[in-house]
């Protein structure tokens, strides 16, 4: 009896020293709103809290990757620099000329003219597009992706990889080492057998202590193609089906001109990050006559700012009549929340398209606890039915359009390495237009007062699942 009054003593006095030490501790490390979430999981249980909290509770990267992405930096600015001719000024008193100098202080790329840019909305077509450009190379290929799976689409582009390599093209193959788990299992070894230099970003197991957060990923999706050609967008090495009962419809941009030799420069970026190595980029890429000006965004945890948030963020606030965000995943954290009521609320046109079908249960519920604030103040929100709609972009009035890995959600924007696509002109605006028009077709728009009225446990479920937001 004075044995379990004894433990019962000391585990209670452990129970309540976790929590005090999370009071002191945590809302130092991490933003106040994930703070909220953290101190009330490890008020309620706080042995299962703490590790929770000391395994993904804060964002870090190993000094060395931080160290490695501010050299990368500091490479791509002075490169820039002797590249003062492709630089293109935008319109002064413009939105434009707000966001530009924004993005290029936090991602390191200005704004180049000379590229054209081709979108592909149709699952299949793209890949096929991709496969064509791999046969075509003669030099390079340089793929990255968060996500290559063992089925048809990864048999594919490891064949083209093979065939490329049997010519003598340098092959380079980076994929994250999760989301590719499968991919990497089938066909590391099968493809560095023939050539081609197969690496992991950001290994989990044992290894995770030398990257960061066991659960920062890396969601970039990225192809470059003998510097001529690249591809960035949401789509991955997957067939459209890869999540059984959820059939993908996805944005890729093909593209050509400067832009492509700064999606090879992030690629060179997550190379030496990952392995050390610094590669040769090339930096003279012809431009196009389409003439389409375009800036990079890349994001990510080794940057020193949310790069994504912030330039999402400032766009939604520059916008003056119409604002179009397209996204799978919607958990948005204060600042973006307060940047959509705000447009609504000031008369801009705010549009959100959402999927109706969602392949993260948790997601999809905290998700919809964001619905009656936003629907009360203005903003319409529609629901896309036919697939799971993954595709990731937004327009901002008649001349900004942004495309890209970024979701709205704070895992993209604290979490992921991400990139995106930014480009400034109106002829790229009216044919996202046309895309966002053709998911509008086959969506639901929600009501508020038809909103309001599902079941009390549901909003209850929300209300829990909100709470989660920062382990999202």
């Amino acid at each position: 009896m004075l044995f379990e009054w004894v433990l019962g003593s000391w585990l209670l006095l452990l129970d309540w020293l976790i929590r005090l030490a999370a009071l002191f501790w945590i809302p130092t490390r991490t933003t106040p709103g994930a703070a909220r979430s953290w101190l009330l999981l490890v008020g309620f249980v706080p042995l299962l809290g703490l590790p929770a909290y000391l395994l993904f509770g804060h964002p870090w990267l190993s000094r060395q990757r931080v160290q490695r992405q501010a050299e990368a930096s500091q490479v791509i600015r002075e490169e820039q620099g002797l590249q003062r001719l492709l630089r293109w000024n935008p319109p002064k008193d413009t939105a434009i000329a707000e966001v530009v100098p924004l993005v290029e202080r936090q991602g390191d790329f200005m704004p180049v003219h000379g590229n054209a840019v081709e979108l592909h909305t149709d699952y299949d077509h793209s890949l096929q597009a991709l496969l064509a450009d791999i046969d075509q190379a003669r030099e390079r290929v340089h793929l990255l992706y968060y996500l290559m799976f063992d089925d048809a689409v990864g048999e594919a582009v490891a064949d083209a990889l093979q065939r490329a390599a049997a010519r003598g093209v340098h092959c380079r193959l980076l994929l994250d080492a999760v989301g590719a788990k499968r991919g990497l299992r089938r066909y590391r070894h099968r493809l560095q057998a023939v050539g081609v230099d197969v690496r992991a970003m950001l290994p989990g197991g044992l290894r995770w202590r030398r990257s960061g957060r066991m659960d920062l990923r890396n969601h970039r999706k990225i192809a470059v193609i003998d510097n001529k050609v690249g591809y960035v967008g949401s789509q991955n090495l997957a067939q459209a089906g890869f999540v059984p009962g959820f059939s993908n419809r996805e944005l890729v941009a093909r593209v050509r001109g400067p832009a492509v030799a700064h999606l090879e420069a992030v690629f060179a970026s997550d190379w030496y990050i990952e392995t050390g190595q610094r590669l040769d980029v090339m930096t003279s890429v012809p431009v196009c006559a389409a003439d389409m000006p375009t800036q990079l965004l890349p994001s990510g945890p080794a940057y020193p700012y949310s790069n994504a948030r912030d330039a999402v963020n400032a766009l939604i606030h520059l916008a003056r009549r119409r604002i179009v965000l397209v996204t799978p995943y919607f958990v948005p954290d204060e600042a973006t929340l307060s940047a959509l009521r705000i447009a609504a609320l000031s008369g801009v046109n705010v549009q959100l398209i959402l999927s109706a079908s969602n392949n993260q249960r948790l997601t999809a519920w905290a998700q919809e606890a964001y619905y009656d604030e936003l629907l009360r103040c203005g903003v319409r929100i529609a629901l896309y039915e036919p697939h799971f709609l993954h595709a990731k972009h937004l327009t901002v009035d008649d001349d900004i359009a942004l495309l890209g890995s970024i979701n709205l959600d704070i895992r993209s924007f604290a979490l992921n390495a991400e990139i995106g696509l930014l480009c400034y002109d109106a002829r790229m605006v009216r044919q996202l237009v046309h895309i966002e028009d053709d998911y509008l077709k086959h969506a639901t728009q929600l009501d508020l007062h038809t909103w309001r009225e599902r079941p009390a446990w549901k909003r209850s479920r929300e209300g829990i699942a909100r709470l989660a937001d920062a382990l999202m």
